[in-house]
């Protein structure tokens, strides 16, 4: 049986692993993309190269953006997970009970028929109708006796995203339930569930960064090998 660092592990792995091939893919596909469009970047003074290279990370940004925030939240579920095992259900859907649409709602992790989580990895929205949709699930999962608990990892830098999130904070705490942010957010899930999940994060992007450093140094090791072997 696995540890939990070590499913995180795993699940960092896979996650990298698909986002790298999506972004490849995706990359792959831009070779064939109608570019008249680079017209105007031309005529606002960006280079055909800029030009490209901005394309290609606004398509990797958005992977990026889209896997991350399904990592963290499979991250925190699986840590809640292995503190309260089947006491904790995952994508657990439920009726609207106030209005039409949308028809349910999810609860990202419900625990103990009890607490249930919203988790986020951060929320930079600036859209006025979130703070409607949020304040009508919020009653909806109240309604259902469960206690409305958002987690949000990372908190947004904009003003306007920041004066949203302090709304959804009020409406949390009108709704009886609890909203954690930044490091609160990190301290909530070590405190409920005994899983340093930061610090095990912490440790793979150590990891990783050292991987990197000696796949690096290998390269400029087989590089210079090559160069003596051309030279003499």
């Amino acid at each position: 049986m696995l540890t939990i660092e070590q499913e995180l592990i795993k699940l960092a792995e896979d996650y990298a692993e698909r986002l790298d091939a999506k972004v490849l893919d995706r990359v792959e596909e831009m070779k064939k993309d109608d570019k008249s469009h680079y017209l105007i970047y031309k005529v606002l003074k960006v280079t055909l190269e800029e030009g490209e290279l901005i394309d290609i990370y606004q398509n990797k940004g958005r992977f990026l953006y889209k896997y991350a925030g399904s990592f963290l939240e499979e991250a925190a579920i699986l840590c809640f997970e292995y503190k309260f095992r089947e006491k904790a259900e995952k994508k657990v859907k439920i009726p609207n009970t106030i209005g039409q649409r949308p028809k349910n709602f999810e609860i990202d992790c419900l625990i103990n028929e009890q607490s249930a989580y919203e988790i986020k990895w951060r929320d930079a929205t600036t859209d006025g109708d979130h703070i409607t949709k949020e304040h009508t699930r919020m009653q909806v999962v109240k309604d259902y006796g469960y206690t409305p608990v958002r987690l949000m990892f990372y908190y947004p830098n904009r003003s306007q995203a920041m004066r949203i999130q302090k709304t959804l904070e009020t409406l949390y705490r009108g709704a009886e339930g609890y909203y954690f942010y930044g490091d609160a957010a990190w301290e909530h899930v070590l405190d409920v569930t005994g899983v340093d999940l930061k610090g095990i994060l912490e440790r793979i992007a150590n990891k990783n960064i050292e991987n990197e450093k000696q796949e690096q140094e290998i390269a400029k090791e087989a590089l210079a090998k090559i160069d003596e072997g051309l030279i003499n």
